[in-house]
């Protein structure tokens, strides 16, 4: 969710700087086809489900009358057969798959999904876990974050619509996690939050009058328009058409067209000399394969005595180096090629390939469950406006699955999202 102060309208009706809907039509992924699976791998794959519900304080219903569970949020199976063939055959991406061909459902989505992200190292026993590479699916070569991948990676996900964002967004147009005041947060607060968190990004990398400061990942434009009225010039680069032309539209509408310069291209041909460099929630899309170039490319273009603010979604160590081969429900539907980084690998990749280094760290995951919930609801409520953007209802239960999963995941703690200074360590 890498995506960020002019006068806007109220967050009830879309920013009146994004275009007019498209044409209604079908868009969307279509109902997942019914998998092949053997008999024995669904026998096995239930026979595993079963037991890992039966201790969870969930209340599982099936279809057949049966219950599962110790008691808790309700997850009502519909489909036991279908169910339990697509876990058999694709596990996890099954399991989604499974909701979106609603097989299963819950009053409490994510209730049910944040008692399993909390189990999520336990569900499957040990000695089938270290068998992992035989069962779970390979991440397709088309998706790995070469320049021409990255390309299509970002288009998959931040050209659907800027039609699409707009209705569950607030005004400032920002698709990262916000710093609130306290909870619960209310939606009328949201956009203060987001500028607490830009603000906050930008005065940890010292961003300030006469600032040359890069941004990889221009969003919408929001944090590029705040640097700019506080005095800096800025390059944002981004690889999404659909983004780059409204925050040039958005810049222009705020009076800073003579400080930001947005441009369509790969952070790996960036050149120059930047004070500071600011990325938010943009090296989830990066790829392991290829964060020793991302960080090398950071420091080549830091200026010395220069600073870096990072904003990065992190998962813990040992389940990254796990799945980080794994094909996933979220690499198939939402973010092709992405994988989140761990703050240990962030700290072996810059210390083995770059002079720089986390000086701080600053964790405020509660903050994104919070802000996945506003923008949920919001999505729930607009629903027959984003049918009429043209997204089928496939799309809308698979975008209702995805924001669900993610704020479960921030509720569990077993996702967070920090704010990293890096810093050269200039030799003695």
């Amino acid at each position: 969710m890498s995506l960020s102060t002019s006068h806007s309208p109220s967050p009830a009706s879309p920013p009146a700087h994004v275009p007019a809907a498209v044409d209604p039509g079908h868009r969307g992924p279509g109902a997942p086809r019914p998998p092949h699976a053997s008999r024995l791998r669904t026998a096995v794959a239930e026979r595993l489900v079963r037991r890992a519900l039966a201790r969870l304080p969930l209340r599982v219903r099936l279809a057949t009358g049966e219950e599962l569970g110790l008691g808790g949020p309700l997850m009502d199976i519909r489909d036991p057969t279908a169910f339990f063939r697509r876990i058999g055959a694709d596990g996890l991406i099954g399991f989604g798959e499974s909701y979106m061909a609603q097989e299963w459902d819950s009053p409490d989505l994510v209730g049910a999904l944040t008692v399993l992200a909390d189990q999520v190292a336990t569900l499957i026993p040990p000695p089938l876990q270290r068998l992992r590479g035989l069962w779970a699916h390979r991440r397709p070569a088309g998706q790995l974050g070469t320049q021409e991948g990255a390309r299509d990676n970002i288009s998959h996900h931040y050209d659907l619509s800027n039609e699409l964002f707009a209705l569950f967004l607030d005004e400032t147009l920002t698709y990262s996690a916000a710093l609130f005041r306290g909870f619960p947060a209310e939606p009328a607060l949201l956009p203060a939050a987001q500028h607490r968190k830009i603000d906050r990004l930008l005065d940890l990398a010292g961003v300030g009058p006469g600032t040359e400061l890069l941004e990889i990942g221009t969003g919408w434009g929001e944090l590029a328009i705040r640097a700019a009225a506080r005095g800096a010039r800025v390059l944002s680069v981004t690889l999404s058409h659909e983004q780059r032309e409204l925050a040039r539209r958005r810049i222009r509408d705020a009076g800073h067209e003579d400080r930001v310069e947005v441009r369509l291209c790969d952070y790996r041909d960036v050149d120059g000399e930047y004070d500071a460099v600011v990325s938010v929630e943009m090296i989830e899309a990066v790829g392991a394969e290829f964060w020793p170039v991302y960080f090398r490319t950071l420091d080549r273009l830091l200026a010395p005595g220069g600073r870096i603010a990072l904003q990065a979604i992190t998962m813990p160590d040992d389940r990254m180096r796990a799945g980080r081969n794994t094909f996933t429900w979220i690499q198939k539907y939402i973010f092709p090629g992405g994988l989140l980084p761990s703050t240990e690998a962030i700290e072996e990749v810059t210390a083995a390939h770059t002079a720089l280094r986390v000086e701080r760290r600053d964790d405020f995951g509660t903050h994104y469950a919070e802000t996945l919930r506003l923008w949920r609801e919001r999505f729930t409520e607009r629903a027959a406006e984003v049918e009429a953007l043209g997204f089928d209802a496939v799309f809308r239960r698979m975008w209702t699955f995805y924001l669900a999963y993610s704020e479960a995941g921030f509720r569990s703690g077993y996702l967070h999202v920090q704010q990293m200074l890096l810093t050269r360590q200039e030799p003695s």
